[in-house]
């Protein structure tokens, strides 16, 4: 009987970005490589990146989390050191690995950093990449064992709920009883999303924060849909129903990335330039809660997530 080994340090998994201007077009055709996208993607996404300062701040984001997360692990257990691997950029998942291998890592806990399940697309594409990337570095390769997503857990959920009343706040009072709540998630395609529980999750999510704060009535939007544009992808367009607010006679609207749990060029194109120019021709107040970045709430429910993992052998 092969003996089942302790872990021994948390991987975790994001998606990278670049950290300064050159990188950009060498961590898109990375990002691009394989997907059937319209000619001229990589150059209108590009100078999306310019327009946000020419880097992403996902990177040192990511890197903040898993100091915090590190930090707390060591004060309430178990102290489990936390490496970083990206799938697009520096460092790569394989580059991190070869690192576990040099530190003779045995046993990891797989942290993906999305809160939702996409089946196939960004969460299984995370899995794949720990996958080849363990491959690759052979037999001295440690095992990772994935943690399960964060969506319903009330960390989470109170850490978002945090963000959104903040913005609620902001509104005036007389217009804040007439205030939407628009929850945002990453579209994917139609036929990925049906394999998965990406959009029950997504629901269960917003409702959740929805109630926390106690505002029933929310919608949930789709956003940085890419590739073929034959294919259908989840529906409708934040843009789409920002307009149908307006039409329902909406004054006021607090936009939740609910889909993204770190400040990245989906949350700071999309949403706080081409959403806002939206919103701004329509008349509409919009509000955007921030992600969830390295909020203490949230790297709470990512120490309880590692300790449920730890705790299933």
């Amino acid at each position: 009987m092969v003996p089942v080994l302790s872990f021994d340090a948390v991987l975790m998994i994001a998606f990278g970005g670049p950290t300064q201007p050159e990188e950009i077009r060498p961590f898109l055709s990375n990002v691009l490589r394989g997907v059937p996208v319209p000619p001229g993607r990589l150059e209108e996404v590009a100078r999306h990146y310019e327009q946000l300062g020419g880097r992403s701040p996902i990177t040192e984001l990511t890197f903040r989390q898993a100091k915090s997360l590190a930090a707390l692990l060591e004060k309430e257990g178990p102290g489990l050191p936390v490496y970083v691997g990206m799938r697009y950029w520096h460092p790569m998942i394989g580059e991190t690995v070869e690192r576990m291998v040099r530190d003779k890592v045995n046993r990891a806990v797989g942290l993906i950093m999305a809160a939702h399940d996409s089946g196939t697309a960004s969460w299984g594409k995370s899995v794949r990449a720990v996958t080849d990337a363990l491959s690759a570095a052979g037999p001295m390769a440690p095992q990772v064992d994935f943690a399960q997503p964060c969506y319903n857990h009330p960390d989470f959920i109170a850490a978002v709920a945090e963000q959104v009343r903040l913005q609620l706040q902001a509104i005036p009072p007389a217009l804040r009883c007439n205030a939407s709540l628009l929850f945002t998630a990453h579209s994917i395609p139609i036929s990925v999303a049906a394999l998965s529980s990406y959009v029950q999750q997504l629901e269960e999510s917003c409702r959740l924060v929805a109630a926390a704060v106690g505002y029933p009535d929310w919608l949930l939007a789709y956003q940085s849909r890419s590739g073929d544009p034959r294919q259908p992808w989840l529906t409708p367009d934040v843009r789409d129903v920002l307009r149908q607010l307006k039409a329902e006679g909406r004054r006021s609207v607090v936009l939740v990335p609910i889909g993204f749990v770190c400040d990245h060029v989906e949350v700071l194109f999309d949403l706080d330039v081409e959403a806002k120019a939206e919103a701004d021709a329509l008349g509409l107040d919009l509000k955007r809660a921030s992600t969830v970045n390295d909020h203490p709430l949230y790297i709470r429910a990512l120490a309880d997530l590692v300790r449920q993992r730890v705790n299933q052998d």
